[in-house]
C-alpha cells in the first residue's frame, strides 16, 4: 500500500516550476499541467489564450515519510513572487498567477499557516496574493512540456534568464 501524496502549485510558467521540486529526495514525479479552470481537457493553446480559466501548474507526487509537505511548501514560496497577482515575472496573465491547490484539510491548514508566516515575515512590502484553492481536476500538459528543463536545456536556461525569476530569487531569498 502506497502512502504517496500529491501537492499542486501554480507559480507562473510550469517549465520553471519542475526542476526546483524534481531535485528533492522523496519526490517521485513532477508533472506540468493545467488546473483550476472550467474547460475539460484543455490544451496549451486553450490555456494560453485565457479562455479556459486554468492555471499553468505542477503536480508533485511525494513520499511524506521522506519529504514533508511543509518542506515542499517552503520550496514553493522560494520560487515565486507571491505579491504579484498579474502573473509571474515576464509571463503575464491569469494562467500565470500563483496558487496553492490543497488536496486535504491538513494541506489547507499547512498552506494557510505558511502563507500567514510569510505575510508576517517582513520579507515583502506588499500583501501576499497567492490564492489557496481546493485541488480540482488536473490535466497533464502535452508531452513536449514535461521535463522541459532536461529535454531542452539551452532553451530552458535562456527562458529562465530572460524571465527575471532567478534574479528575483537571488535578491529576495538568497541575500
Amino acid at each position: 500500500m502506497s502512502n504517496k501524496q500529491q501537492a499542486t502549485f501554480a507559480g507562473g510558467c510550469f517549465w520553471c516550476m519542475v526542476k526546483p521540486f524534481d531535485q528533492w529526495k522523496g519526490v517521485d514525479q513532477v508533472i506540468s499541467g493545467y488546473t483550476g479552470g472550467h474547460l475539460p481537457n484543455p490544451t496549451y493553446e486553450d490555456v494560453k489564450a485565457g479562455d479556459s480559466g486554468h492555471y499553468e501548474a505542477v503536480q508533485i507526487t511525494f513520499d511524506p515519510s521522506i519529504i514533508s509537505y511543509q518542506t515542499i511548501l517552503d520550496v514553493y514560496w522560494q520560487q515565486i513572487d507571491p505579491t504579484d497577482d498579474g502573473g509571474q515575472f515576464h509571463d503575464r496573465g491569469d494562467s500565470y498567477r500563483t496558487a496553492i491547490f490543497y488536496h486535504n484539510e491538513e494541506q489547507k491548514k499547512a498552506a494557510e499557516a505558511s502563507k500567514q508566516k510569510l505575510s508576517k515575515s517582513g520579507k515583502f512590502n506588499k500583501p501576499i496574493v497567492t490564492k489557496l484553492l481546493p485541488a480540482s481536476s488536473f490535466y497533464a500538459a502535452e508531452d513536449y512540456h514535461q521535463d522541459y528543463y532536461r529535454k531542452n536545456e539551452t532553451a530552458y536556461k535562456e527562458d529562465r534568464l530572460k524571465s527575471g525569476r532567478d534574479e528575483f530569487i537571488e535578491h529576495v531569498w538568497r541575500k
